[in-house]
């Protein structure tokens, strides 16, 4: 499926949920239903609450409550206030967050947050050790598993398993302590330097994502893969879920962060669109 026909079956799916069908002859088979009835959507963000997991360090979410219940005008009313860090929950490291000069959130081209998509399942390492660091070799033995390159200009997404730790802190980010003290106790998987930079020199991806809190594993002292993959405007996707539920290749994605002017990373909502 092309990024094209992605945008076409998304507009068929938005007219078939919204048309009037009492016109429409009975049994006479609809194009739209059909189109998008091949085709999945899967959610591959973690909501905000207060089980919402952050950086050790990161001021976690809080939603207070403005008003819930019946109004004395006779009807319901519901609106809350939130705050929280930009780097928390699924969300994105824009290029600015380690690259001077680099994008903010509400610079990063749409083109590279909505496209063709891969995913490499390294989870039988990762699983078996929380400080592993996904390798050059792990993409070249994905890439001849599949008898196939990794597209340029596509998303890549790492699944190391760990998502099914979330949200139990000590097992996800290896503590559940808090504050400067806790960083030296963070234990996850990511991606390796090494790799990143070969991402960069040799496969022109738009972006890059992974089930953890960081593309750098948790004993990184600094953070060269952000480094190394920010400096070239690739943005990176964290704490992502539901990957165990995405084929390996052929699906598109559509990553779209809070627009925050300015922002080094915001909330994220992302989702994988699946031939079914």
């Amino acid at each position: 499926m092309n990024f094209k026909t992605l945008l076409v079956a998304i507009l068929l799916m938005g007219i078939t949920g919204c048309r009037d069908n009492t016109n429409q002859q009975e049994n006479q088979p609809d194009e739209g239903d059909t189109f998008s009835k091949q085709l999945k959507i899967i959610d591959l963000s973690h909501d905000y609450s207060k089980e919402t997991i952050y950086w050790v360090t990161a001021k976690e979410f809080e939603l207070d409550t403005v008003f819930m219940g019946e109004t004395d005008k006779g009807y319901y009313y519901a609106a809350n206030n939130f705050s929280t860090a930009e780097h928390g929950g699924t969300h994105i490291d824009a290029p600015i967050h380690f690259a001077k000069g680099a994008q903010t959130v509400d610079e990063i081209p749409l083109e590279r947050l909505i496209g063709k998509a891969v995913k490499v399942d390294i989870s039988s390492n990762a699983m078996n050790n929380n400080d592993y660091l996904i390798s050059v070799d792990d993409f070249l033995n994905w890439e001849k598993e599949h008898n196939m390159t990794i597209p340029e200009k596509a998303i890549v997404l790492l699944q190391t398993g760990h998502a099914e730790y979330y949200p139990q802190k000590e097992k996800y980010l290896g503590t559940d302590q808090r504050g400067n003290d806790a960083i030296a106790l963070l234990h996850f998987p990511g991606l390796s330097p090494q790799a990143a930079a070969w991402l960069v020199k040799e496969r022109n991806i738009n972006a890059i994502g992974i089930d953890t809190p960081s593309i750098d594993f948790g004993q990184s002292q600094d953070f060269q893969s952000h480094v190394i993959l920010l400096s070239e405007n690739i943005p990176a996707f964290e704490n992502l879920t539901n990957l165990n539920q995405l084929p390996d290749t052929d699906f598109e994605i559509i990553a779209l962060p809070m627009k925050i002017k300015g922002g080094s990373g915001a909330p994220l909502r992302i989702i994988a669109i699946v031939k079914d």
